[in-house]
């Protein structure tokens, strides 16, 4: 398989459809893309409808999905505030390439059995498929798509990011193929010799032990360790240094462990945010469903914690399985607005992983799995790392 990436800040649309898909074409020795992803930013909003048919004339990609975004990732770069176009392409032989769209009125109801998945898709589970899924915040209940993918094609690596961008309902461009929706959700099923692995990195750094939930009320804690989970932060507070101190103002969340283990690790928990504290009760709130004995344990987020959370996440990844292309869905609070610098994420996937072909952009919401179950997360950078299944 053959992957590249282009990035194009042209304001005008067809100028910078005509500069990426060039370079794009140029990478792939002019071969036609069985495959084509784009992103474009929300500047070019008065000009989304044009994107099918420019992508058509400049590339050619006999299947294409994509989706308006706050900020785009193209080329290994990252383009935020400023008009942007990013696309990747790429030759998959031996690898069956569908599109789809899910129209937010026919999606299949919360339980439905896995066979109304597959036919709401038109991808068979037994081909084994993997999934790039793209839903629009406003129209589409991503968590309950997430949890009939997962229940319908539990071999699949489901990943993607919420179309961003827009600031109200209908705003948000998608596209599969020759068309543009505004609501709903596309995606595409790559099924045969293709492998996937994920990088999800949450970022953030757990702090004191892990505890067991030993009273709980669906998202409501009432006590870990046989504690009121009050107690247990107040502790935290008293042993932090000034640094950790002045974050539990305002980046404290709670990590859940996703599996049965005897040791934890940074990485191996579901982070969520914290909704509430009852001073009264000393109870803790979480926007997460939590288990009697599950294992819990407080984290802390800032850009110091995210950028060695990335590091040590994508060190773990194994450079034999060089990618031959990857995506990047990356949450609209990192970027410059988390670092004070462009590229970062980015940069510090070059310098792990090489000139990997990169793409993607700055989401609404990110999609990803930790632990074997697909999430939407947020905060995060979730990456597709594409290679061939055979080793090829």
């Amino acid at each position: 398989m053959h992957w590249a990436s282009a990035r194009s800040t042209q304001a005008d649309l067809a100028d910078a459809v005509v500069e990426a898909a060039a370079a794009v074409s140029a990478r792939l020795d002019g071969a036609t893309p069985d495959l084509a992803l784009a992103f474009i930013s929300q500047e070019h909003a008065a000009a989304y409808d044009r994107l099918p048919d420019l992508l058509a004339a400049g590339l050619a990609p006999r299947r294409m999905i994509g989706c308006s975004a706050g900020g785009v990732i193209g080329g290994g770069r990252e383009v935020e505030r400023r008009p942007g176009l990013a696309l990747i392409a790429a030759v998959l032989p031996g690898v069956d390439v569908e599109t789809f769209a899910l129209d937010p009125r026919a999606l299949p109801a919360a339980g439905a059995p896995p066979a109304a998945w597959e036919a709401a898709l038109g991808v068979r589970a037994s081909s084994r498929p993997h999934l790039v899924l793209l839903p629009d915040p406003f129209s589409c209940d991503a968590e309950g798509v997430l949890r009939g993918l997962d229940a319908a094609y539990p071999a699949a690596t489901k990943l993607g990011g919420l179309a961003s961008g827009a600031r109200a309902p209908g705003g948000n461009a998608l596209y599969r193929d020759a068309a543009m929706r505004r609501a709903g959700l596309v995606g595409v099923a790559l099924a045969g010799d293709v492998a996937v692995d994920t990088i999800v990195a949450q970022g953030c750094r757990p702090i004191g032990e892990p505890m067991f939930v030993t009273g709980v009320d669906g998202r409501v804690i009432h006590a870990l360790d046989g504690r009121r989970p009050l107690d247990v932060l107040q502790g935290l507070v008293e042993r932090a240094d000034a640094r950790d101190r002045r974050l539990f103002g305002h980046s404290l969340f709670l990590g859940v462990v996703m599996r049965a283990q005897v040791e934890y690790a940074q990485g191996d928990f579901l982070i969520r945010n914290i909704v509430g504290l009852d001073g009264e009760r000393g109870a803790l709130a979480v926007a997460a469903l939590v288990e009697p004995g599950a294992v819990v344990q407080f984290h802390l987020r800032d850009a110091e914690t995210s950028a060695d959370d990335l590091e040590a996440l994508l060190a773990r990844h194994d450079r034999v399985r060089r990618p031959a292309g990857a995506l990047l869905f990356s949450c609209l609070g990192r970027g410059e607005s988390l670092y004070g610098h462009a590229d970062h994420d980015s940069s510090a996937f070059r310098r792990r992983l090489g000139d990997v072909p990169l793409a993607g952009f700055f989401c609404n919401g990110e999609i990803g799995p930790v632990q074997g179950v697909t999430f939407l997360h947020g905060y995060t950078s979730s990456f597709g790392l594409f290679r061939s299944a055979r080793g090829g």
